[in-house]
């Protein structure tokens, strides 16, 4: 419709004589806008100028049937602007405006849509009494509103009109569906059937899609009796909502019910179920579905097209895809924005991305924003985080606004300069409060370990789901915040959020940080058998890593062989697991079943496993599976794995290997590497190599303490006390503050801390009468403080005191009086256990008959019946051999003299009763011979059958 004729409809809407169209302008505008027409004598309406003869011959141009007949002529045409000019023309010429006139002219009104126009012919309702009068009127007002987003106005409508029908009130129910007004659509539908209005399958159909859209099964199933009951199931386009509704709902074999009962299928049939399977990552199954249907469906439209390609891209089917991409070219498809979008999406999930920026950039006049978001996810999906950033720029420069599913995608980019750059851009566009930009935006913050800031999100989010409820645990876990992590999850449990297995999973992966309680994660895990994700992989492995970090090897054992699926998290959780607690030999046998599983390996696992043979000192075993990564498996080593090569070698004394590696490292050594040889040259006190290594890590991280009391106790062991000094001065200088040794132990679900010489705590001069009474017994079974480890230059006295105020001590003997006999303990410590501390643990362990779990810096000791799960590796520097023997001689007094004693003595008699056999057998083949003979004959053989029972039987 023309400026002008727009202006003149307006005008007459307000008035007769508000504007003033020229009598010589009005053949000119109808025989411009008029379509093929035959009023009187029925002839076919395919010539413009044929149409408008007969109207013009008709004698009194008032005549309203013969201008509703062209009218609604054209209305049946879909000709909404021929329709509106025709009704400008009749009122100009005075026809008489009735309810079926408005109806058709409002019916047009909502297809262009035009709300201004809309009240204009509203008022014109008003004016001529229609609004209230025919139903037809009031239906067409409601659905005009409704069409034009004015929801209220159309409700406003509604609820003023004396009488309504089923066409009223499924106009009104469609446009609240459209509108996202869920609730109000069953609320009104239930009105309806109240005022006993009978559904017809169209007002089905709008029900079943705000159903849909809440996924509300119940209310589902409830229509659908009611759908059966009224007898609108056998409806084509009812059943095609009705499996609609139960894919959205997850239930696909109901879906698939629906469909097989149909008797008339279309194309829309087929597209909702494939679409469905596809929404429940059923695409095998879809896929099939358009291989067995390609008879029946006939021609396919782009609707199909686009659904198959997605699945296409889903299951990353390249050959499909292409051959799709010719049938689109072949039925003239490549125009279409839709299917376009869906091929070039497709070629970048299969990696082709240059086809798809072909494909994209042959879209110039269709490119939109759902084309534009799908390029640049397969920009970052392909990881050419540069290029997806350019072609944002370039979206916003052709004018096109990205939308909550582009600001989405770019948050994926894993780019530390892009999260507070695209969430101006997502405040500015009023998109911060949609919950899953608000996910997006948390998540990319946590990457970044910015808690506070996800956090600030996070609340920001006007409805959170149990999606942005995951991300938030998640972003607590990595930060390691267990107590943030629980008071979350018991806060959604309030507000009546259903966790999913991921939430569970989040908040498992946070009771697996050093400061959580040893009882939480056992919590979550009955959490999770009671909602019953116990089994779901994500959740499995998680408590499979919980377990492992939380010193209960045991429990992360059982957990992982219960899993009947396990993925590459599993695995590397359960080896490293192994690995840190001391059992290589299971972590190499656990790393052998996976390779016969066909897990496809990563780094994670090899250095696992490498790891497992470093606490073990299996140092041939571990060059082998280094180079087995690196040759067999095509990984490229990361400082991390240089770093346990070079803890392997160094463990081992072959510190010349060990620089050798250094030397032969594809990129320089990291801080990670020379800490780990300035450790072992501390335990091999090797002066002048620790003194290079700390030299390098000083130059890399000069302010890290850690490397200042290395060299320090490097010096001070080999008795260098004035250069000891030197580096303590240095640390002041450089304001450089030592960590002090801390240990945790809890106790009744209360986590207490001790430092050395602690008296802090409450039952401090118990701990401290307890600590006394523990050394008297341990020097009573042969116990010698080895004070080597107390790199002070005092008297021995001195040092001694300070061995018994560490801070693993004072946690040890508060767990001893804290909890009954046989109680097992766990401590945690931030540095490595000292050698005198590890000793005492392993004599305390038997004395006092308790399982004693340790964990420090390096990894976890399980201490039980006087031995250690780590083998007495040098994580610790070992006591010498006095000490050894001191401690170990009461030990084998206590057991193995016994044993060793009762051995003897079943193998003398057992020779003696042999022997004497023999000896008789002997006098009677002897009797000549002498007396003395014999019997020396006898001992000889006593003690020959002795020796024979002791090697091959007692070995």
């Amino acid at each position: 419709m023309t400026p002008r004729t727009a202006a003149a409809l307006s005008g007459l809407l307000r008035g007769k004589n508000a504007v003033n169209l020229a009598p010589e302008q009005v053949p000119k505008l109808l025989a411009t806008r008029a379509s093929p027409a035959r009023v009187e004598d029925g002839v076919c309406l395919r010539d413009p100028p044929g149409a408008r003869y007969p109207l013009d011959e008709i004698p009194r141009r008032d005549a309203a049937v013969g201008a509703n007949r062209v009218l609604f002529d054209y209305a049946r045409r879909g000709m909404v602007l021929e329709v509106l000019d025709q009704f400008s023309v009749a009122r100009r010429g005075g026809v008489l405006v009735d309810s079926a006139t408005l109806s058709c002219v409002l019916k047009a009104c909502r297809s262009v849509p035009d709300r201004v126009l809309g009240e204009q012919l509203h008022c014109l309702c008003v004016k001529c009494g229609h609004d209230r009068g025919e139903v037809s009127a009031g239906t067409s007002l409601v659905d005009m509103y409704m069409k034009c987003g004015s929801v209220c106005e159309g409700i406003e409508v509604f609820e003023g009109m004396p009488k309504k029908n089923v066409v009223t009130w499924t106009s009104l129910l469609t446009g609240c569906a459209h509108a996202q007004m869920h609730s109000e659509v069953m609320a009104l539908f239930f009105r309806m059937r109240a005022e006993g209005i009978w559904p017809n399958p169209f007002t089905f159909a709008s029900v079943l899609s705000a159903v849909a859209s809440q996924g509300a099964l119940d209310l589902g199933q409830r229509v659908h009796a009611q759908s059966v009951k009224f007898g609108c199931r056998s409806s084509v386009f009812v059943c095609n909502s009705l499996m609609n509704m139960y894919a959205r709902c997850g239930l696909v074999e109901d879906a698939k019910s629906v469909f097989n009962w149909m008797e008339t299928r279309d194309m829309v049939s087929w597209n909702t179920l494939m679409a469905g399977l596809q929404l429940n990552e059923c695409e095998l199954e879809a896929l099939q579905l358009f291989h067995e249907s390609r008879a029946t469906m006939g021609k396919m439209t782009q609707s199909t097209y686009a659904t198959v390609i997605k699945l296409c891209a889903n299951l990353k089917q390249l050959a499909l895809a292409r051959q799709l991409h010719s049938c689109v070219l072949k039925h003239g498809f490549h125009l279409t924005g839709n299917v376009m979008t869906a091929l070039a999406d497709a070629y970048s999930k299969c990696g082709e991305l240059a086809d798809a920026l072909n494909i994209f950039s042959m879209t110039t006049g269709s490119r939109n924003v759902v084309s534009w978001t799908a390029i640049i996810s397969g920009c970052i999906q392909n990881g050419d985080i540069p290029l997806a950033v350019v072609l944002f720029s370039r979206m916003r420069e052709d004018r096109v606004m990205p939308n909550e599913f582009t600001y989405s995608a770019m948050l994926k980019a894993s780019l530390s300069i892009l999260p507070p750059q695209i969430h101006a851009q997502v405040i500015k566009t009023n998109y911060q409060h949609i919950p899953f930009v608000g996910t997006a935006l948390l998540a990319s913050y946590s990457k970044f370990g910015s808690t506070e800031d996800a956090l600030s999100i996070f609340k920001m989010i006007e409805q959170k789901d149990v999606v942005a409820w995951s991300a938030m645990l998640s972003c607590h876990a990595q930060a390691g915040d267990c107590e943030g992590a629980t008071y979350l999850f018991n806060k959604m449990a309030i507000q009546g959020i259903k966790p999913n297995e991921f939430t569970i999973s989040s908040v498992i992966d946070a009771c697996a940080c050093p400061s959580a309680g040893v009882d939480q994660g056992r919590q979550f895990h009955a959490i999770s058998i009671k909602y019953r994700y116990h089994d779901a992989i994500c959740v499995s492995s998680a408590l499979v890593s919980m377990y492992s970090r939380k010193g209960n090897i045991d429990s992360a054992q059982i957990v992982f062989e219960r899993q009947t699926d396990r993925d590459l998290v599993s695995w590397n959780s359960m080896i490293s697991g192994y690995a840190q607690h001391g059992y290589s030999m299971k972590a190499i046998e656990t790393f052998r079943q996976m390779e016969a599983s066909g897990i496809q390996m990563d780094g994670v696992t090899f250095l696992a496993v490498i790891m497992g043979c470093t606490h073990n000192g299996l140092v041939v075993e571990g060059q082998q599976y280094f180079d087995s990564m690196v040759r067999d498996h095509k990984i490229n080593p990361t400082m991390e794995h240089y770093a346990c090569m070079v803890d392997l070698y160094s463990r081992a004394g072959k510190l010349d290997e060990t620089m050798s590696l250094i030397r032969d490292m594809p990129f320089p050594a990291g801080a990670m590497v020379w800490r780990t040889l300035l450790g072992a040259c501390r335990v091999h006190k090797n002066v002048e190599l620790g003194k290079f290594s700390a030299d390098k890590l000083l130059s890399l991280e000069p302010h890290d303490s850690s490397t200042y009391v290395l060299l320090s106790n490097i010096y001070a062991a080999a008795g260098k006390w004035k250069e000891r000094d030197e580096v303590r001065k240095l640390m002041d200088y450089r304001k450089v503050k030592k960590e002090a040794g801390c240990s945790w132990i809890q106790i009744k679900n209360k986590v207490h801390s001790f430092i050395a010489f602690d008296k802090s705590h409450p039952m401090s001069d118990q701990i401290y009468k307890k600590l006394k009474v523990i050394i008297t017994r341990l020097k009573q079974d042969g116990y010698s403080p080895n004070t080597s480890f107390v790199l002070h230059d005092i008297a021995e006295d001195q040092k001694e005191a300070m061995l018994v105020a560490h801070s693993e001590r004072l946690a040890l003997a508060f767990g001893l009086i804290a909890t009954p006999p046989g109680t097992p303990l766990q401590i945690v410590k931030n540095l490595r256990v000292c050698g005198d501390c590890h000793m005492v643990m392993k004599m305390v362990s038997m004395i006092e008959d308790r399982e004693i779990i340790m964990r420090d810096c390096s990894r976890f000791h399980h201490f039980n019946g006087g031995a250690c799960s780590c083998g007495d590796e040098q994580t610790h520097e070992k006591a010498p051999p006095e000490a050894q023997l001191h401690c170990t001689s009461q030990i084998q007094v206590v057991v193995l003299i016994p044993v060793e004693f009762l051995r003897w003595v079943i193998i003398i008699l057992l020779g003696g009763a042999s022997s004497w056999v023999i000896s008789l057998n002997l006098k009677e083949c002897t009797e000549g011979a002498d007396m003395m003979v014999l019997i020396a004959s006898a001992a000889v053989l006593q003690f020959a059958v002795a020796l024979f029972i002791k090697v091959f039987f007692f070995a």
